[in-house]
């Protein structure tokens, strides 16, 4: 990867991007690319599943996002409230609900998971399928495919993803007629939701101007919200977000208010491999009766510390 910093300095398009937005592309003060677009968590919903269970809107935290998928599952319709992701890819939100719960997962490099808060989250994680069974029975199996299907399809109210998937969802309903979107709900000690930002870089020095023009574009307003447009990935310009074509649209105000607290992905040598390999495997176990959340738990910290040896 090319050097970009001198130019990304000179370039008058810096100013709209904050300093986070810049993170996860630079290493040891370096910038390596030009920031494009957002990954946003949020949550999609039923409104009019919502308006038929006489609930006035979307769950603000936990408590109500409880309440709401008790109200919204009817079995004997096909129905279900929650839309959860416990087959490959599902442990984000194993990660993220652990969080929520005020466990940390790595602190300055070190194993940090609060064994007690952790164990409260995997249980109120789990109990959605084990006890309120308020999601499908498919749940332990259930990827991307198959929550995006439910949802859909209506077999499901609510489903976690982020603002990628916005293009496939508009395709099959109404935007605000059948489906809304909205931050995701808080937990009862922070509200963890992510944001990440990628972006574009150069990997050799031939056509090198051409090269930058080309990068930076991706950087400027027009053509991020035409990104946006075609694909639903979320504009990292600071700049785009105040442009009418998002501060108009209310189905983007959930990206925008998320902007706000989100937090960067973790990232720490071997997350990778911990998250699909301990974590992922730990919690299917818990809805599979195969373990307990604290048989669970203790496996994703004795895996955290391996990795991180």
């Amino acid at each position: 990867m090319i050097d970009l910093t001198e130019r990304v300095n000179g370039w008058k398009g810096k100013a709209n991007f904050p300093e986070d937005r810049w993170a996860g592309l630079s290493s040891n003060g370096a910038i390596y690319a030009v920031p494009a677009f957002a990954f946003v968590d949020w949550m999609y919903y039923r409104a009019d599943y919502f308006e038929e269970a006489g609930l006035a809107g979307p769950p603000r935290n936990f408590d109500e996002f409880l309440s709401a998928c008790r109200k919204l599952t009817d079995p004997s319709k096909g129905r279900y409230a929650f839309g959860m992701r416990a087959g490959a890819g599902g442990f984000k939100y194993v990660i993220d609900v652990m969080e929520a719960f005020g466990s940390p997962i790595v602190k300055d490099g070190q194993p940090a998971i609060d064994r007690a808060a952790a164990i409260e989250a995997i249980t109120f994680y789990s109990d959605l399928f084990l006890k309120e069974k308020v999601v499908p029975p498919s749940a332990p199996n259930d990827s991307y495919r198959q929550i995006m299907e439910g949802f859909r399809t209506g077999q499901t109210a609510m489903v976690w993803h982020h603002t990628g998937s916005l293009n496939e969802i508009s395709a099959a309903m109404k935007q605000g007629k059948q489906f809304s979107t909205a931050p995701m709900p808080a937990g009862p000690k922070a509200h963890v939701a992510r944001v990440a930002y990628a972006g574009n870089g150069i990997m050799k020095e031939d056509n090198i101007e051409a090269a930058w023009r080309w990068v930076s574009f991706w950087g400027q307003t027009d053509a991020a919200l035409t990104l946006l447009e075609g694909t639903g990935y979320f504009p990292a310009s600071a700049a785009a977000l105040q442009d009418p074509r998002i501060t108009g649209n209310p189905i983007y105000h959930a990206a925008v208010e998320t902007l706000e607290f989100g937090r960067l992905p973790n990232n720490f040598v071997g997350a990778a491999g911990w998250s699909e390999n301990v974590v992922n495997p730990a919690f299917q176990a818990v809805l599979t009766g195969q373990s307990t959340p604290e048989q669970a738990v203790d496996r994703m910290i004795q895996g955290l510390e391996a990795a991180l040896r």
